[in-house]
C-alpha cells in the first residue's frame, strides 16, 4: 500500500473529542491496549495530527501522527498500527516470523507468501481468514511489517504452507515509516515461556532416546497436533497419508476414483494457483486463436483488454493482482523466458509483442476449452480489433515540492518530493495567504509578500522592490518553481508518474533530394503509440512508403518517416481515431494549404 510514494491531501490538528473518538475507536480495535497504553498511543494534551493522503493507486487513507511519527493509519473505516506503534506494544497482534531477507521484498510491495514464514518448534499462531497480523524477523520480536492473513493457520498447514499467507499493508522501510524519523527497530529478544522450554527440553529427551529404526509418524489411535511435528515429520506423515488414501481409492470404481481425483486436484489449488492457471490458459488461448502474424506489432495491453479476456471463460474474470505475478509485464516476461514471445519496451510502462513463436510446442498442445471455437474466436478478434484498438491515456499535470519551497509548503505538511495537483498548490496557497493574513486590507486582489514568499517567489533582484502580489502573479510563480511533474494512466494499467511536462507528438517536414518532402511524427511511445502500427496504418491510407527509424537525440525512441507531406491524414488519425487532444500534437499547423486546382 505504502510501497510507493503517495500524495498528502491535508494535515490538520486533532481536537479534544475527536481524541476521545480515536481513543475509543483503537480500544475496540486493539482490546488488548489497556487503558494507560491507550492513553500513552493517543495522549490527552501533546501534538497529536491527521493527515489525508492518496496512494498511488488512488485509496483515500487517514494517517494519525504522534510526535511526528506515524501511529494509526485507517482504510475504509479500519484502524491498522504503524510499525512504530507496534515497536511500542510488540504484542498488539499475533506475530508470524520470517527470514530478514524477505523484508526488501515486502518493502518493495510483495505479499508474504507461505514457504517464507518460519514455522517455530511451538507451532504457528492461531488466526483466521482477515485476522490482521504482524510480520517479524527471525530472531527479534520487533514487527517489520502490518498485514492481513488471507487463510487461517489450518488452511496453512493443510495446503502444505504454500501459496500467500498474508496481504501486506505497511512495512519498515516503506513510504509511510519515511514519513516519520526513520528509525530502525529495537532489538527485542523472542519470548520464551516455561511451558515452551519444557516441551523443548521433553521432545529432545525424546528423540534421544528413540531407536533409528522407529518410525517418525504417531500411532493411527493417538492424537498428535501438528504443530508439535517438524517439518520434516510432517512431510512423511503427508507423504504416508497420501499413499494411504491412494490405496483405500483404488478399492473404488475408477470412474469414481478419477473424478474425485480431479475435484481434490482443483480444490486444493490456491486461488493465485486457480488464478495463475486461469492466466496461462487465456494467453495460449489467445496466441492460438485470436492473434495473428499480420497484427504484429501488438502492445500488450491491447492483447491483454482485446484478446485475453474475450477467451476467459464465463462466470470468471482475470485479475492481474490475484496471480503470482502481481503485474502482466511479469507474466509476459516468464513466457519470454520459456521462448514463447518476445516482447519489447517502446517507453516506460509501454510494452508492444513484436514476435511470437507459433511453432512453440507449447502453443500446438494447448487444446482449445469447450464452448470455443477457433472459427468464432478469431471473428471475435477481428471485430474487437475494430472496436477497441487504442485508448488515449489519461495525463494529469502534477507538481513536487522542490527544495526552495519547503518553507512554503511545511506549514500544511508537506515535504520535498511531496506529488500535488494545480488545485492542490493553489488550495495550499490561499490557506497560506489566509493563516498568515497577508491579504491585503486595501485591495483584496493583491497579497502581502511576507519574508518566505519573498525567499521563495522572488528573484534577488526583486526583493527590494515587490512589496505585494497579485493572486493570478503569486500562484502562476509558485507553479513555475515546483518541480514539473505528469502522470499518464493507460488503460488497464497503473498511473506512472514521470519527471517533467509531457512531450508533445511532435510531426515535422524535412527535405529530401530532388526536393521531394517526408513528414516526420516523433513521440509516438510516450502515448502508448507503436510507431510500426502508426506506419502501417498510414502506408495503407495515403499508399506511400513509410519507414521506421532511431530518433536522433532520444535513447529507446524511434520515428516514423512516411513520404510527402501527410499532416492532413495524420491529424484525422490522431485526433478523431485515437481521441488524443489537440495540446498534445505539435506541428499540425504544417499541413499543405488547400487551394482550388488548376
Amino acid at each position: 500500500m505504502f510501497a510507493r510514494a503517495f500524495r498528502v491531501r491535508a494535515n490538520t490538528s486533532i481536537k479534544g473529542s475527536d481524541r476521545r473518538k480515536l481513543r475509543s475507536d483503537a480500544a475496540a480495535a486493539f482490546p488488548t491496549l489497556s487503558t494507560e497504553q491507550l492513553a500513552e498511543l493517543i495522549p490527552n494534551k501533546e501534538e497529536l495530527n491527521v493527515i489525508k493522503i492518496y496512494s498511488h493507486k488512488g485509496e483515500a487513507i487517514t494517517v494519525y501522527m504522534n510526535h511526528r511519527n506515524p501511529i494509526l493509519f485507517e482504510v475504509e473505516k479500519v484502524l491498522y498500527p504503524s510499525v512504530y506503534t507496534l515497536w511500542a506494544y510488540p504484542d498488539l497482534l499475533p506475530a508470524f516470523a520470517t527470514w530478514p531477507a524477505v523484508l526488501q521484498k515486502l518493502a518493495g510491495g510483495a505479499d508474504l507468501m507461505l514457504p517464507g514464514v518460519v514455522v517455530p518448534p511451538s507451532g504457528l499462531p492461531r488466526v483466521q481468514r482477515g485476522t490482521l497480523c504482524a510480520v517479524t524477523l527471525l530472531g527479534n520480536r520487533a514487527p517489520v511489517a502490518v498485514g492481513v492473513a488471507t487463510m487461517s493457520t489450518e488452511e496453512m498447514l493443510a495446503a502444505g504452507m504454500k501459496g500467500k499467507g498474508f496481504a501486506v499493508l505497511h512495512t519498515h522501510l516503506d513510504h509511510l515509516w519515511e514519513y516519520g524519523d526513520k528509525s530502525s527497530p529495537p532489538a527485542l529478544a523472542p519470548l520464551v515461556t516455561d511451558s515452551a522450554a519444557r516441551d523443548s527440553a521433553g521432545d529432545e529427551e525424546e528423540l534421544q532416546g528413540k531407536e533409528p529404526g522407529s518410525s517418525c509418524c504417531p500411532e493411527p489411535e493417538q492424537h498428535v497436533d501438528i504443530r508439535d511435528l517438524s517439518l520434516k515429520d510432517r512431510d512423511t506423515c503427508a507423504e504416508r497419508g497420501k499413499e494411504e488414501l491412494h490405496e483405500s481409492r483404488a478399492a473404488e470404481p475408477a470412474q469414481d476414483a478419477s473424478t474425485e481425483d480431479q475435484q481434490e486436484a482443483e480444490d486444493s489449488r490456491t486461488p493465485q494457483e486457480q488464478m495463475d492457471a486461469l492466466f496461462n490458459q487465456c494467453f495460449f488461448h489467445a496466441l492460438k486463436c485470436k492473434v495473428k502474424k499480420s497484427d504484429l506489432p501488438l502492445l500488450t495491453s491491447t492483447f491483454l483488454g482485446s484478446h485475453m479476456v474475450s477467451c476467459c471463460p464465463a462466470g470468471k474474470q482475470l485479475d492481474i493482482k490475484k496471480s503470482s505475478y502481481k503485474k502482466f509485464s511479469k507474466f509476459l516476461q516468464c513466457m519470454q523466458h520459456q521462448r514463447i514471445l518476445q516482447v519489447k519496451e517502446l517507453s516506460k510502462g509501454v510494452e508492444s509483442i513484436v514476435d511470437v513463436d507459433w511453432k512453440h510446442p507449447d502453443i500446438k498442445a494447448f487444446a482449445v476449452p469447450e464452448g470455443f471455437s477457433s472459427a468464432s474466436a478469431a471473428q471475435d478478434s477481428k471485430s474487437e480489433d475494430r472496436e477497441q484498438v487504442y485508448h488515449a491515456p489519461e495525463i494529469i499535470p502534477l507538481y513536487g515540492v522542490s527544495t526552495k519551497m519547503i518553507p512554503l509548503f511545511q506549514e500544511s505538511g508537506h515535504r520535498k518530493g511531496s506529488i500535488l495537483s494545480s488545485s492542490e498548490v493553489r488550495n495550499i496557497i490561499i490557506n497560506y495567504v489566509k493563516s498568515n493574513e497577508l491579504v491585503d486590507e486595501t485591495n483584496k486582489n493583491f497579497v502581502k509578500v511576507n519574508a518566505i514568499l519573498c525567499d521563495c517567489l522572488l528573484d534577488k533582484s526583486e526583493q527590494d522592490e515587490i512589496s505585494h502580489l497579485k493572486w493570478d502573479e503569486l500562484l502562476s510563480r509558485c507553479l513555475e518553481r515546483l518541480q514539473p511533474l505528469h502522470q499518464v494512466t493507460f488503460s488497464g494499467q497503473e498511473p506512472v508518474v514521470r519527471k517533467g511536462n509531457i512531450e508533445p507528438i511532435d510531426i515535422s517536414i524535412a527535405q529530401r533530394s530532388s526536393n521531394k518532402k517526408v513528414t516526420i511524427i516523433k513521440n509516438l511511445e510516450l502515448y502508448g503509440l507503436d510507431p510500426q502500427c502508426v506506419a502501417n496504418t498510414l502506408q495503407q491510407k495515403v499508399q506511400a512508403s513509410a519507414t521506421i527509424s532511431p530518433a536522433p537525440g532520444a535513447k529507446d525512441r524511434v520515428q516514423v518517416q512516411i513520404q510527402g507531406n501527410q499532416i492532413h491524414h495524420l491529424a484525422k488519425m490522431l485526433l478523431e481515431e485515437y481521441q488524443l487532444p489537440r495540446k498534445y500534437i505539435q506541428g499540425l499547423e504544417k499541413a499543405p494549404k488547400l487551394g482550388r486546382k488548376k
